[in-house]
């Protein structure tokens, strides 16, 4: 059972490199089944024991990120529920950087958007649930509706993210970037900009 489980897993993992590869190289819509069960040398036959068509295997490459992405991020939510750790981000940055050429097909937009609609809902998700949580472990109540609040501070996330996972080499480490949304997200755009005191 065992080997047969690595067996499938191994298969999967050719058939989803090979998405990948081809989408970064023709574009999702030129790819076609055959073409992903060619580059990954695997019958088609087998390619349908475990996919019903390619949307599903974007999708499963969408939902195998935000899975891992989630494991590793469970430990540090408590953190970040009580105060601004900048943690949750650096992490983030740290897993695209090992998945890069997943997360740029999703962050593209491939197959339609559905795959960054996706990703953004789940993360906007999570960045309620720890907003929520915060607020309410210092007793404060949101001055704007949380959805807002949340989809701003993923918006920023994702938009510097395809960036900086376009850029080759990335033109900041990990810790860098996080550091300056970090000091976005405490102090505004408004001490960003240069600016000092309260905008007039």
């Amino acid at each position: 059972m065992a080997t047969e489980d690595r067996r499938v897993r191994r298969t999967k993992r050719l058939l989803r490199d090979a998405l990948v590869s081809l989408v970064l190289e023709r574009g999702y819509s030129a790819v076609t089944v055959e073409d992903v069960t060619e580059r990954a040398d695997v019958g088609r036959a087998t390619f349908y024991t475990h996919y019903t068509d390619k949307d599903e295997l974007l999708g499963q490459i969408v939902a195998d990120l935000g899975e891992d992405l989630k494991e590793r991020l469970r430990p540090l939510v408590s953190d970040s529920s009580v105060g601004f750790t900048g943690k949750p981000v650096l992490e983030m940055f740290r897993h695209a950087a090992e998945e890069r050429d997943a997360y740029r097909v999703v962050l593209r937009g491939e197959g339609d958007g559905r795959a960054l609609r996706r990703f953004v809902d789940e993360r906007t998700a999570l960045a309620a649930q720890i907003f929520s949580a915060r607020s309410d472990a210092n007793g404060v109540t949101p001055r704007i509706d949380m959805e807002v609040l949340s989809r701003a501070w993923v918006g920023e996330q994702v938009t510097v993210l395809q960036w900086w996972l376009e850029s080759d080499p990335p033109p900041l480490t990990p810790e860098a970037v996080t550091e300056m949304l970090l000091e976005l997200s405490l102090r505004g755009r408004y001490w960003a900009s240069g600016f000092d005191g309260s905008p007039s």
